[in-house]
């Protein structure tokens, strides 16, 4: 037996059984994947942490198969609820080709998301394809140890395809690996590469930096969203559009590609503006796409009482909160960036605003909107309302994996 089979041996072993305690496990029997420390009675049999091991229930019903850290308060994460399923490379074959052959059905698959976690029965593994390359981003002890397998299953499943992938780059920097006992960690997975990478997505170029950009390098759940705004923006010749929160453009390039006369895009960040207007270069839209380093906290009411107004007003915010327990100061953020911004909008012009925290549910954000819109002295017109795109799939009994909200209104001025 050669290294490679007895590596692959031991990752494949279930280790123990884990007992859960009588009346826990709720989230799992609903049809979650998580079982937390508290939920759990005993552990039987020795363990490594990232093992895998058998679940049961507090009186020896068989609940299925994950991996266990107790390291991590999220102390099991599960693979399969099968009480007799045998965790090898067959099965996780099988996940990734169920994955890639969902994605071909729903989405472009030039650039999207092939594994989106718990929504893909992969927990704690998220991996996007940026045309021929790979980015990978791992949060769970357990996923780490199995990585190695599913990358090379991926690989092979979209060679089928005709996809060659020339490159890997692991983005696995989170916070949140140091919860499971994990070292944060970046960098190449086999041959070094060209970490910027061209990408098309709704007619629009975009140089991705793969290395340096924010989480894997470019946010793909905005993809049909993004869309919406070009589309909208075709319908208003002539438009002038603020896209606030731009990170490296791209919702003003959308609207510059639609036709919009004049865009204004912002964000804090140095290198998110000097990537934004390297992609408007790379799109011919210089001219009509321009970009602003600002706090648009503090740009909006400048913006306000200087007279300026749009035709398109886009709140594309980063998650103001990542707990419950500062869901609160969020409220206050978003009811303060939606109210700026519709004040900015002319009358019977368009608001898009999103949030993507997953604490901030849809109904607290409706809500938010709707005290905004009051506050604002404005009356909205729905036009329609969006989530993630569907390589970001929102698996129902999985509620961290609905949390992208987005809105397109009509903006009237109280009459």
């Amino acid at each position: 037996m050669n290294m490679i089979q007895e590596e692959n041996n031991r990752i494949f072993e279930i280790t123990a059984c884990v007992t859960l305690k009588k009346g826990e496990g709720r989230t799992l029997k609903a049809g979650g994947a998580w079982i937390y420390d508290n939920e759990i009675a005993s552990v039987r049999q020795d363990f490594t942490p990232g093992d895998l091991v058998r679940v049961e229930d507090f009186d020896g019903y068989p609940m299925g198969v994950g991996f266990i850290n107790p390291n991590s308060k999220l102390t099991v994460r599960m693979l399969s609820r099968k009480k007799d399923a045998q965790i090898d490379q067959d099965f996780l074959m099988e996940r990734v080709r169920n994955a890639w052959e969902y994605r071909k059905a729903v989405v472009d698959t030039s650039s999207c998301r092939l594994i989106f976690g718990e929504a893909d029965f992969l927990p704690g593994l998220v991996v996007d394809k940026f045309s021929d390359v790979l980015v990978v981003e791992s949060l769970a002890l357990g996923i780490d140890r199995l990585k190695p397998v599913i990358l090379d299953c991926l690989k092979k499943v979209l060679a089928q395809d005709g996809i060659v992938i020339r490159g890997i780059y692991e983005r696995s920097d989170a916070k949140v690996r140091l919860q499971e006992g994990m070292e944060r960690f970046k960098g190449f997975i086999g041959p070094e590469f060209d970490t910027n990478v061209e990408i098309l997505e709704n007619g629009v170029r975009y140089l991705v930096d793969v290395k340096d950009g924010q989480k894997t390098g470019f946010f793909l759940d905005q993809k049909y969203n993004r869309l919406a705004v070009q589309n909208l923006c075709r319908r208003l010749p002539g438009c002038r559009v603020l896209d606030c929160f731009t990170h490296t453009g791209s919702f003003a390039l959308n609207a510059g590609l639609a036709g919009a006369a004049q865009v204004l895009g912002v964000d804090a960040s140095d290198l998110a503006v000097h990537q934004a207007e390297k992609n408007a270069a790379l799109n011919g839209l210089s001219e009509r796409v321009h970009f602003q380093c600002a706090d648009v906290f503090d740009l909006l009411p400048r913006l306000e009482q200087e007279g300026e107004r749009y035709d398109v007003v886009i709140l594309d915010p980063p998650a103001f909160t990542k707990s419950r327990n500062s869901v609160s100061q969020a409220v206050k953020g978003y009811r303060e960036i939606n109210l700026r911004g519709l004040k900015l909008v002319k009358n019977g012009g368009y608001l898009a605003t999103c949030s993507c925290s997953h604490f901030m549910t849809p109904e607290l954000f409706a809500k938010t909107i709707r005290e905004a819109a009051k506050g604002a002295h404005r009356r909205l017109r729905q036009v329609e309302y969006r989530t993630q795109a569907a390589d970001h799939p929102i698996l129902w009994a999985a509620d961290e994996s609905y949390y992208l909200k987005f809105y397109l209104f009509q903006v009237c001025s109280e009459l």
